[in-house]
């Protein structure tokens, strides 16, 4: 098939000195790169997650924090004030 491509100028001259020095063709170039571009893009494996769920005697959220919603949930989850103390009890 016949097509027309644009290549950078730079890029250009490199790959037909490469193509006269390995005595070959620009479009035999052009072709093997392309299929080395192909190859690796379908042999990649597509990202997978981890099962990183907890295999152990897991209940859920204690009794008192079940009563609370999830915004206050979140709050305690995020709260540095307990680290703040341990640091100044370290003093």
């Amino acid at each position: 098939m016949k097509t027309t491509i644009e290549i950078a100028g730079p890029l250009f001259e490199e790959a037909k000195a490469l193509a006269e020095r390995e005595q070959t063709t620009l479009r035999a170039l052009v072709e093997e790169g392309l299929r080395a571009v192909l190859s690796a893009k379908t042999a990649a494996k597509p990202f997978k997650l981890r099962d990183g769920s907890f295999k152990g005697r897991c209940e859920g959220l204690t009794p008192e924090a079940a009563a609370l919603g999830w915004e206050r949930i979140r709050e305690l989850a995020y709260d540095y004030s307990q680290y703040e103390r341990d640091e100044d009890d370290e003093r």
